[in-house]
């Protein structure tokens, strides 16, 4: 992308942590890890609206309420779309993601009803890989959740994460299905490694991170948004910037689902002093205008 370009802040709302009874290698959410994290079951919605406010005050123009499990429940169904309903209600002029793993289509019909606008379910890897890092369910299961969410009128949000030691191969063939969904937007998230998990080491160089963010640019060309999230300062460091020069226009401010970011405040001032432009506004495809 040039300079003239309009980059687009989201922030995360972690409404649930560390109650995953999923084996998901990658992830300290996952109560099997024990990882050192915070752990606390559905926040009220009162906080997640005061969080809500604050991102927006920061530059967020997205705004994604996640949850840990394998996926949405009936109970957990209807607190999003109450937590969805206040958000929009404080008139914050955010796109509200939900991100709440495994769905069916009445599950996101309720949400998009309540005001959820996109719906974010990642591959993760490959479908050969994804055996190899999680064992409680399947890639298939997966991206049916986004022909779901597809089905049920909601944007697709849909991406994956690097170097948990797949292969170029694996990447490609994640890439290559990315694709086939369609989705709106794309969000890249590279493995940060916490000594709880059973994978040790993040894989992959920056450079060949670089190369990933210009690869899927290429390979996913009608998505809206190609966005750098977990993982992005400990991958790039003080580059970090410059995955914009690659094909990114998106990434996530402030902090991650268990592990801290940069400040907004450093990350809005960094892009204005080498001359990006933030979005002001959230997006709006072309049927929803």
């Amino acid at each position: 992308m040039n300079n003239n370009e309009e980059i687009f802040l989201c922030a995360i709302c972690n409404v649930e942590s560390g109650t995953c009874n999923e084996d998901c290698k990658f992830c300290t959410q996952s109560v099997k890890y024990k990882a050192d994290i915070q752990r606390y079951k559905l926040k009220n919605i009162e906080q997640i609206v005061k969080e809500a406010t604050v991102a927006r005050a920061n530059g967020a123009v997205g705004f994604c309420l996640v949850t840990a499990g394998a996926g949405l429940t009936d109970k957990k169904t209807k607190f999003i779309a109450e937590a969805a309903k206040a958000v929009k209600a404080a008139n914050l002029g955010l796109r509200l993601i939900a991100c709440n793993g495994m769905a069916t289509v009445e599950q996101l019909k309720e949400l998009k009803a309540a005001g959820v606008d996109n719906y974010n379910h990642n591959l993760e890897t490959s479908r050969d890989f994804y055996p190899t890092i999680c064992t409680t369910h399947t890639w298939d299961e997966r991206y049916q959740t986004c022909l779901n969410v597809k089905e049920a009128g909601l944007k697709l949000v849909c991406g994956g994460i690097f170097g948990m030691g797949e292969t170029q191969e694996d990447r490609i063939s994640m890439i290559e299905a990315i694709n086939s969904l369609d989705p709106m937007n794309v969000p890249l998230n590279f493995f940060h490694p916490n000594e709880a998990l059973p994978i040790v080491e993040n894989t992959i160089d920056i450079e060949q991170a670089f190369d990933l963010v210009e690869l899927a640019r290429k390979m996913i060309p009608n998505a809206h948004k190609i966005m750098v999230a977990g993982g992005r300062e400990l991958m790039f460091g003080d580059r970090q910037y410059e995955i914009f020069k690659r094909g990114a226009n998106a990434f996530v401010i402030g902090d991650y689902l268990t592990t801290a970011g940069k400040t907004p405040k450093d990350d809005v001032e960094a892009l204005e002093k080498l001359g990006f432009k933030i979005a002001k506004h959230m997006h709006l495809m072309p049927d929803e205008k």
